[in-house]
């Protein structure tokens, strides 16, 4: 089924994990697709390859969500290769979980640039490239913007800030047909998670989940689909679980 046939989607950070799983997710359903990445380049090019040789259309593109610049780039390049940009799932983030005492200014700083200056910058751009059909704007949040857990003040702090900034957009980007949802994922096991979910973390994450397990990317991507998608012409401003029940 080609729910995405014809659009043209954005994904930042998509070089592995739940990013290149929603980008291969978007690519199935037709969209041709802006892989972006910070650093990984291997990974950006693997996961194109692996979109074309499925008959799918891609490419990858480097950048910074946090650089202003290369947040500018990335969507003129995606324009230059497709003709114009529809979707853009906002997933590009980074992650530390530090005890309080342990918190610094930089690793703050770290990640707020990426996690909430990224979302803002790349939720601008988007806004000013759509084109008079308006558009979609996923931002991948977490459940730790509602779920309390030890050791993630800044984290959990910079995915709130995701929430509120789709619920705020959702208001003022309306009157431009485009639609700010935020998708909300639970313990997922990925490349750029395994080393969170070794021994008794592992277990304990698992416990926390009805479905006795933790998620994966191909979880992620079928709610990222639905709303990029037409079918959820009539949802905007709400940030929606996807964490296999857990609370």
């Amino acid at each position: 089924m080609s729910k995405l046939q014809g659009k043209v989607a954005v994904v930042t950070g998509a070089s592995k994990g739940i990013g290149a799983g929603i980008a291969k997710g978007l690519a199935a359903a037709g969209a041709a697709v802006v892989v972006n990445y910070a650093a990984d380049k291997t990974g950006a090019d693997t996961v194109v390859a692996d979109i074309k040789a499925k008959g799918g259309k891609a490419i990858a593109v480097g950048g910074s969500v946090a650089k202003s610049a290369d947040v500018k780039h990335l969507f003129a390049e995606a324009t230059k290769a497709f003709g114009k940009v529809d979707v853009l799932v906002n997933n590009a983030g980074v992650y530390q979980f530090d005890a309080l005492e342990a918190v610094t200014e930089d690793e703050y700083r770290r990640q707020f640039d990426t996690n909430v200056l990224g979302t803002i910058l790349t939720n601008q751009e988007a806004a000013k490239t759509f084109g008079d059909q308006g558009g979609s704007i996923i931002n991948v949040s977490s459940v730790v913007s509602s779920n309390a857990m030890p050791n993630a003040t800044v984290y959990s702090a910079t995915k709130a800030a995701v929430d509120s900034i789709t619920r705020n957009l959702a208001l003022e980007l309306a009157p431009k047909k485009i639609r700010v949802n935020s998708v909300n994922p639970g313990p997922t096991d990925s490349e750029g998670t395994t080393h969170l979910f070794g021994g008794d973390a592992r277990d304990f994450f698992i416990s926390r989940s009805p479905t006795g397990r933790l998620g994966k990317p191909e979880d992620i991507a079928p709610a990222v689909t639905w709303l990029a998608s037409d079918e959820s012409a009539w949802v905007t401003g709400e940030s929606i679980r996807v964490a296999g029940g857990v609370r």
